[in-house]
């Protein structure tokens, strides 16, 4: 029997350890006993695909900064019709997400603001998006300028004769203002042409829906499909970098790539190496500011930080290039796939019905691409520049005594932070002996809210709160998350007695494949996936590229049509169901799955250990990747 309702987050229990964990996170992020009854009527989703683990305080800012930017270009820039933003909260460590309707009686009236607004972007796409381009770089290259630094003994004797009048605390404190408004500013600029994408695709698929009844979701997807886009390009510099390696038969030289200098060292000094270094330097700006993870935690690892990552799949590309294998995207088979599907459903239409077809499909197109684009230049490169001086902040601070571990300033909200280095400049300048009262304070309380985090761990957050909509119309919703009417009713429980005993999710990207499970939560796990192995995660993140040409196919617990995982295997070709809800907690590595990614399923087919998995054994046959049934 199907539930009617998800529990009220005020009936979830708190792991044991982790009571008091409202405290550690600001108060207008948890839902309050005072608001129980008006919270409690609104439909909550968790955003574990951009939020897959529980957030330290700090790291709070990315969800509240993309969260409000992703709002207000809905409801203030562009005033979308039927969308407003959407609230959040923050729930036993997890983000929740509550879209917030346009009143019927309001929506006739943004309709002109909009058309007017819209209008201008798509016909002033091309510098508008230059000059975005040019507005991030340069947050970025500002970023990149500011300094933490130890603050002197003494000021030093020029700032007396040239009459500074200041003490250096002041810049401190700027820095840090200023590093926040930085991150905050390219958040905004992230939205400016992400919401637009996704208009112009939700225009486009709406008018299909209208001229071709029982066109499959995939079949749209197709017609747009980028191919091309800036988000592969770190993948695509280390295939590069793999075959230059070849070329000069430098192969020997990559055996143990967690010791980056020897690798480097040895390449160097090999005949031809000289070349190749040269080439690896070009490719790490910008490149090499990507991630494993997705941008939003401290503790993401950076490519050009953590070298020995993509030298290792430079590795794994050499050994796949000597072993005669395939590494590049299969793009001539993907274009081709594109113009049959498009020429196949413009064939059905006449007149100025296809001349509407080529010009939604041409703007939906055009605009397509930023859609991953956009990750590289902020999620991946603001963000991990962001990080890199956050990490520089705290470690000073832990040089003053301040807190046991180097990166402890995640346990901190931002505005604490602000608190500590006032603390810390007001201690200094006065001459006290412990210089920031904080010495004493933090430490302990830290350690009280790492405990707390770790135990808020233990609980896998519930998928949703409260009772949903008869339907879910707001089309953000439905497109990037995937959260539909259908899914969430499996979430409940409905279909529990149909004779199908697998998983039901979104058919992202076509294709019916056979295969052994490989059940990754971390982006430390990637390591462990063989070749021909099926992904099965809470989420993937767009930098797993390397991996997109080992797998056969992906499932997710969250994510639709345009989350990143559906459209990164579009365009590597590989099946994939999102949206399951629960993969990544009911399936076990070396389990055998059956992944239709034309129909939305996954069955598992046996329970193989996880022996056979960790030998690559793999079998069964790709299905075609064409779109199942193109004509209806």
């Amino acid at each position: 029997m199907a539930r009617k309702s998800f529990p009220s987050p005020f009936d979830l229990p708190t792991p044991a350890g982790a009571e008091g964990w409202e405290q550690i996170y600001p108060y207008y992020l948890v839902f309050q006993d005072a608001l129980k009854a008006e919270e409690d009527e609104k439909f909550w989703f968790c955003d574990s695909q951009h939020w897959p683990t529980v957030f330290k305080p700090f790291e709070t800012i990315g969800g509240e900064f993309a969260v409000k930017c992703l709002g207000q270009y809905n409801a203030r820039h562009l005033m979308i019709p039927n969308a407003n933003g959407i609230e959040f909260r923050v729930h036993l460590g997890y983000l929740y997400m509550s879209p917030i309707p346009v009143p019927e009686d309001q929506i006739a009236a943004r309709v002109p603001l909009f058309e007017e607004r819209v209008g201008y972007y798509f016909q002033n796409w091309e510098r508008l998006l230059e000059q975005w381009k040019q507005k991030v770089r340069a947050t970025i290259d500002e970023m990149e300028t500011l300094q933490f630094t130890k603050l002197p003994d003494i000021v030093p004797m020029e700032d007396i004769t040239s009459g500074k009048a200041q003490d250096g605390s002041e810049k401190l404190l700027e820095s840090y203002d200023r590093l926040i408004q930085l991150c905050y500013q390219n958040w905004q600029y992230h939205f400016e042409f992400l919401n637009l994408g996704y208009i112009a695709y939700l225009d486009f698929f709406n008018f299909c829906k209208e001229v071709f009844p029982g066109i499959p979701d995939q079949a749209i997807a197709t017609m747009v499909q980028g191919v091309d886009m800036e988000l592969f390009r770190p993948d695509d510099e280390l295939k590069e970098l793999a075959t230059l390696a070849v070329e000069l038969g430098l192969q020997g030289a990559f055996g143990n790539t967690d010791d980056v200098a020897a690798t480097l060292a040895a390449v160097a000094a090999a005949p031809g190496g000289e070349r190749w270094i040269a080439r690896y330097e070009q490719a790490q700006d910008p490149w090499f500011n990507f991630t494993v993870g997705n941008g939003f935690y401290g503790h993401d690892k950076y490519w050009n930080e953590h070298q020995e990552i993509p030298l290792g799949y430079i590795a794994d590309y050499i050994r796949r290039l000597d072993e005669g294998q395939q590494i590049l995207r299969p793009k001539d088979e993907l274009v081709a796939e594109k113009e049959r599907i498009v020429a196949e459903y413009r064939d059905l239409l006449d007149g100025e019905t296809q001349a509407a077809f080529d010009a939604k499909r041409q703007l939906a197109a055009t605009a397509y691409p930023y859609v991953e684009n956009h990750n590289f230049y902020i999620e991946h490169w603001t963000m991990g520049v962001f990080w890199r001086k956050v990490r520089e902040l705290s470690r000073m601070l832990h040089g003053e005594g301040l807190w046991t571990e180097p990166d402890d300033l995640l346990y901190l909200s931002r505005n604490e932070v602000r608190d500590v280095l006032f603390d810390l400049v007001t201690g200094w300048g006065v001459g006290a002996p412990h210089r920031a009262i904080g010495t004493v304070y933090w430490p302990a309380e830290i350690e009280r809210r790492r405990k707390i985090v770790e135990a808020l761990k233990t609980a896998r957050p519930a998928p949703a709160l409260n009772t949903p909509p008869a339907s879910i119309t707001e089309p953000f919703t439905r497109m990037l998350w995937g959260i539909t009417t259908e899914q969430v009713q499996q979430w409940l429980g409905a279909g529990e007695d149909d004779d199908f005993a697998g998983l039901r999710g979104m058919a992202a990207s076509p294709g019916v494949v056979e295969g052994v499970a490989r059940v990754v939560h971390d982006a430390d796990q990637l390591a462990e996936v063989q070749e021909g192995e099926i992904l099965v995660a809470t989420v993937t993140a767009p930098s797993w590229g390397p991996i997109f040409g080992k797998i056969r196919a992906t499932v997710t617990d969250i994510g639709g049509m345009m989350s990143h995982a559906a459209i990164v295997c579009r365009e590597y070709g590989l099946p994939a169901v999102t949206g399951t809800g629960s993969a990544s907690t009911t399936i076990r590595t070396g389990q055998r799955l059956r992944v239709d990614g034309n129909a939305g399923t996954v069955t598992i087919l046996d329970d193989a250990d996880e022996t056979s998995a960790a030998s690559g054994q793999a079998g069964g046959e790709q299905a075609p990747a064409a779109v199942s049934g193109a004509v209806q």
